[in-house]
């Protein structure tokens, strides 16, 4: 992490997605129905039309976005955890929302990367745009991905 990147994900509105090229949601409760979601999206990707300039690489991208977004709602989020990806414009948003509006995602400070917690920091660099924000009494952690052109 270096010193000018925010330890909490900034609170952002959740941008609207437009120019649909294929939506896919989940009610996610435990780790298997993520690899469920994860293989069920892969699939999905490979049916529709990518953004202009995107490949392989950029899918491989979303779908590690994807995980790492999920994982986090999982581990820290509260229950039911829903993820929703939409083929948006010139790439995807993923909305990772959960039951625990005021608890932002906070990015692992000061820890040895080999006890995990830089999920958010890896979903920050692949990344477009990134933020969270609160509807009604769901917290939305997102993120907007672009092709790497």
């Amino acid at each position: 992490m270096t010193a000018d990147e925010p330890t909490v994900w900034a609170h952002r509105p959740l941008p609207a997605a437009t120019g649909g090229r294929g939506t896919w949601s989940w009610d996610i409760a435990r780790p298997p129905d993520l690899t469920a979601a994860r293989r069920t999206l892969r699939r999905g990707l490979a049916e529709q039309p990518l953004p202009s300039g995107a490949d392989e690489d950029d899918v491989d991208r979303l779908l590690l976005a994807f995980e790492e977004l999920t994982s986090n709602g999982l581990r820290h989020g509260g229950a039911p955890i829903r993820v929703r990806v939409d083929g948006c414009g010139d790439g995807w948003l993923i909305d990772v929302s959960d039951a625990r509006p005021h608890q932002p995602p906070v990015s692992a400070v000061d820890r040895d990367p080999a006890l995990g917690g830089l999920g958010l920091h890896l979903v920050a660099r692949l990344s477009a745009a990134c933020g969270w924000a609160v509807s009604g009494r769901r917290k939305h952690v997102w993120a907007a991905l672009r092709p790497a052109v």
